[in-house]
């Protein structure tokens, strides 16, 4: 069997604001952008790795999802335990430098964890946890 990673999701609630992280704090390339206004689907990602790509969607856009649903992941995004995502480099450091400098909110400086992986800690405009860790 062959499957690969092609896209996977992370909801967003101000489109602006998650392409001006994406795309500017973590170096990412905008690669389709469609909707309008709020209701904006972006596929973002890193320009060597053209064939994997996340999508930044409103959340329960879905037709099936019921106000009590979109209620709850409104409560988890304001929390910032609905999306989460890895990322790794093999810069911890400076990485972390530059989306600190880009203004975004430092969940975790780089750590050496107990489990063996050095890595830090972001929030995402949405409030997604976005975790990068160290390569070695």
């Amino acid at each position: 069997m062959d499957i690969t990673i092609h896209t996977t999701f992370l909801p967003h609630d101000d489109p602006e604001a998650s392409v001006a992280f994406y795309r500017d704090a973590l170096g990412f390339e905008v690669r389709s952008d469609v909707g309008g206004g709020r209701m904006r689907w972006i596929t973002v990602g890193p320009p060597k790795q053209p064939d994997t790509s996340i999508l930044l969607a409103p959340p329960a856009t879905d037709p099936g999802v019921t106000d009590d649903e979109r209620r709850v992941i409104a409560e988890m995004m304001a929390k910032g335990t609905y999306g989460w995502i890895l990322f790794a480099t093999p810069d911890l450091d400076d990485a972390f430098g530059r989306v600190q400098a880009a203004g975004a909110e430092v969940v975790q400086e780089p750590t050496e964890q107990p489990y063996g992986v050095r890595d830090c800690a972001f929030r995402d405009p949405a409030g997604n946890l976005v975790r990068i860790q160290e390569l070695r």
